[in-house]
């Protein structure tokens, strides 16, 4: 038995990694593909060309299925706004102020105007922001979550949009982070105790069945 595999047993004899089961009116959440991330040449940045295509996969099926996409960015305004203690951990993340390049949705997702940006000071795309009210508005029952970082935001997002009772979907290929081990432990945590981990053929599965 491996490591991995030992860990998830008695994760499981413990009462965790439970499955959830998707609603009917699921939204996708594309967490921070902004170029800031997207593109290495930012401080924030690194490789994310594989998660880029495959989100855009995930996108283009859920678009000709009818169902509803909201973007994340993180942008800065010059006083910090409510994230200047996060500043002051990342510095790097100062390169992120409202208007720069860096803040736009990479464009190879092609964002539709009918789309929503929820513009965020913060890891999660939840705190700070008006997405739980939109989301609720809107009859959203289950998120399917891409973005970055895995550990970062993406784990954020998850965990608050498990405190606000959504069942969430993270597809694997569409998540990633600067080095594979805390991708992977931030995969394993998130499946443990707050979100189904899918795969990308899954979730276009279930994206299809509801067109």
């Amino acid at each position: 038995m491996s490591a991995a595999s030992g860990i998830r047993e008695r994760y499981t004899e413990g009462g965790l990694l439970g499955t959830l089961t998707p609603g009917a009116r699921p939204a996708i959440v594309v967490v921070d593909l902004q170029y800031g991330f997207t593109e290495a040449g930012y401080r924030p940045g690194f490789d994310l060309d594989a998660v880029v295509e495959n989100t855009r996969t995930l996108l283009d099926t859920a678009r000709c299925a009818g169902i509803p996409v909201w973007f994340s960015t993180i942008a800065f305004p010059e006083d910090g706004g409510i994230g200047r203690t996060w500043l002051r951990k990342m510095p790097a993340l100062t390169v992120l102020r409202e208007g720069d390049r860096s803040v736009r949705i990479d464009e190879r997702l092609a964002m539709r105007d009918d789309e929503h940006l929820v513009v965020k000071q913060t890891a999660s795309a939840f705190a700070g922001t008006a997405l739980a009210a939109e989301m609720a508005a809107a009859g959203v029952d289950t998120l399917v979550v891409a973005g970055a970082t895995t550990s970062g935001c993406v784990r954020a997002t998850v965990v608050d949009a498990c405190a606000a009772d959504l069942p969430t979907f993270v597809v694997r290929e569409c998540v990633g982070d600067r080095e594979t081990a805390p991708h992977d432990a931030a995969l394993f945590d998130i499946d443990a105790k707050y979100g189904d981990v899918v795969s990308l053929d899954q979730a276009l599965s279930q994206v299809r069945g509801l067109s």
